[in-house]
């Protein structure tokens, strides 16, 4: 895995100089120097890192791509976007969407009530809101509320209830009636994980029975004019070109199919979302088999030809492309607090003035051990090392020559997996059992939790000592009081890291990719929260750290879980007054430790 995937992930946001990662962007500060930077300040823990300007650079490549294969078509329809709410409601995210899309009236969508009244508060006027999910009346009246308030807004039907409660508001009221769009439950099921969002047995949409039925009752409301799209959705993170296709081929023949019933004012196809984010750092394990420049082509090409085909009008293109926008715009930096097997590191090898023949032999195939030499060296060692357990127990060598030649046999077996390009079953065992434990100063089930539920993979990295070869099979523990919270090493997926003595230096590890999904799903598993968050400015001489977000303090965590603060305070500091102390400077400097503890974020304060 060649300087860990950056040319498979990284889509040139990254790139690696003098030993370490920098933006490549502007004046290239690099995270290390971002993250020492807010150390500084005392900060401890995981670090969430933003950086906006990836969020611009996404929607701009998203409509690029689109107004291209328009061009290049002879497409007579438009495109639009929006971006779903659900993806990452948090404020500086949502700020950012808005203020880097205004250039392209980029929408925003909502799936709940609260996601409505967001996006009622946030979209620009002329900029359009979709409202997707399972709605009541009160969900439907808001959507009224924003068309009366200037919205353009779509309400979209999942089921024909929906549509007759919408016919009920607009008969009870004068307010503004919205744009209605219909969800399609197609044939077509999409790929990958998240594969079920389509197909007919899929949780939303009409069939082609019931559409019939909505174009008879909005027909019969006379609110067929304000029938304005149809949508389909047929998975988040799209892994193969082919469905989308197949499903654009079918959703094109119902809007086809619809103009021709006399729904004249049915303009908009609404792709949904799905375009795919890479995530791994393999050749061999790519996330997806197609590029933005495909996907917009393949739509906007395969719609054209079929309203060509059928004499019907070009419908605007939407998508809601979530992933996409923000996934690459945060990063997390986790110090690693502890690595569990540094037991053979080389500095502990203390070798005699006369060493026993066998360890001698070692040394010299330590010594000249290269890619084309170094399966049959490793086989040599691993011969080796049986011989000396044997003359360890005959009594022939001692504790220090065992453990020399332990040390030396790990390593050599280390840098022959790292030499070799050969993977046999033997070199993977082999890897997993000399994996070392790394252990960082972040919840998996806090930052991320798709890795917990879905095994989805993230790119990982240091931040530094880039300049060194990392040798070491690594698997990532994480500080819950949990067995699943592990990222455990993978022969087929591997990473290594770097051998580093944390006594004498810091060894920071940052995820790429964790901008979309992780932090609205985030879980405070053992209380362990949102961590400290930046977001990070950069220009053509530096960079500035603004809109800072702490983590909550122990005591803000127990008081969202509904305990009062007054009472823990209390309850602690009467039990504690009640014990004894030497001195009264002892009982106060101790009251003082545990008013800083409980003031603290619940992340670890080693040095690291």
């Amino acid at each position: 895995m060649k300087n860990f995937g950056l040319d498979i992930w990284a889509n040139k946001n990254f790139i690696i100089e003098d030993g370490k990662i920098r933006l490549n962007y502007k004046s290239m500060p690099s995270l290390l120097d971002i993250t020492q930077t807010i150390r500084n300040k005392d900060v401890r823990g995981p670090l969430l890192l933003r950086f906006p300007h990836l969020i611009k650079k996404q929607i701009r490549s998203l409509y690029t791509h689109f107004d291209h294969a328009i061009e290049q078509n002879n497409y007579k329809g438009s495109f639009q976007a929006v971006f779903p709410l659900k993806v990452n409601q948090f404020p500086h995210v949502v700020n950012a969407v808005v203020e880097q899309g205004k250039k392209y009236n980029y929408g925003l969508e909502a799936g709940s009530k609260a996601e409505l009244i967001l996006a009622m508060a946030k979209t620009p006027q002329g900029a359009n809101i979709t409202v997707n999910g399972f709605k009541d009346k009160e969900m439907i009246t808001l959507g009224f509320i924003a068309a009366q308030s200037g919205h353009t807004i779509t309400l979209t039907i999942e089921g024909l209830g929906e549509l007759e409660t919408i016919i009920e508001v607009a008969q009870e009221s004068s307010l503004q009636i919205p744009n209605i769009g219909i969800r399609v439950r197609l044939h077509s099921a999409g790929s990958g994980t998240w594969a079920k969002s389509g197909g007919m047995d899929a949780k939303f949409g009409l069939t082609s029975t019931e559409m019939l039925e909505a174009i008879t009752l909005l027909k019969e409301a006379n609110l067929l004019k304000y029938f304005t799209m149809i949508h389909f959705h047929i998975g988040s993170q799209m892994v193969d070109i082919a469905p989308i296709k197949k499903a654009l081929r079918e959703a094109g023949n119902f809007y086809a199919e619809l103009r021709m019933m006399g729904a004249t004012s049915l303009e908009n196809i609404n792709i949904g979302g799905g375009l795919a984010v890479e995530y791994d750092q393999h050749s061999h394990k790519r996330s997806h088999n197609y590029s933005i420049e495909e996907f917009s082509s393949s739509v906007v090409f395969a719609l054209g030809e079929i309203m060509n085909a059928k004499g019907v009008q070009h419908p605007n293109i939407f998508t809601e492309s979530g992933r996409f926008i923000v996934a690459s715009h945060a990063v997390l930096i986790t110090p690693v607090l502890e690595l569990f097997s540094q037991d053979y590191h080389e500095k502990f090898l203390k070798f005699k003035e006369v060493n026993p023949p066998l360890i001698e032999e070692l040394r010299e195939l330590y010594k000249l051990l290269n890619n084309k030499n170094c399966i049959e060296y490793l086989h040599d060692a691993l011969d080796h090392i049986e011989s000396l357990h044997t003359l360890f127990d005959l009594g022939y060598i001692d504790l220090q020559d065992r453990s020399n030649a332990e040390i030396l046999v790990h390593n050599i077996i280390k840098k022959s997996l790292h030499l070799t390009s050969l993977n046999t079953q033997e070199l993977q065992e082999l890897q997993v059992n000399l994996q070392e434990r790394y252990l960082i100063n972040a919840s998996v089930f806090q930052s991320l939790p798709d890795y917990w539920g879905l095994k989805q993979h993230f790119p990982v990295m240091p931040i530094h000592h880039l300049q060194s070869q990392p040798l070491r099979a690594a698997s990532l523990w994480d500080i819950t009081c949990d067995s699943d919270g592990e990222i455990g090493f993978d022969p087929q997926k591997p990473l290594f890291l770097h051998d580093i003595n944390l006594e004498e230096d810091d060894y920071f590890l940052a995820f790429f990719n964790v901008g979309a999904y992780q932090e609205t799903l985030g879980m405070q598993h053992n209380l362990f929260t949102h961590p400290n968050e930046y977001t990070i400015k950069i220009d053509d001489t530096g960079y500035e750290i603004i809109n800072e977000v702490e983590s909550l303090s122990v005591v803000e965590i127990l008081t969202t879980l509904g305990y009062a603060q007054e009472n823990i305070l209390h309850k602690l500091k009467e039990t504690l007054l009640q014990s004894n102390f030497r001195t009264e400077q002892e009982k106060s400097d101790t009251l003082s430790k545990l008013e800083t503890y409980l003031s603290q974020n619940g992340y670890l304060r080693t040095t690291n």
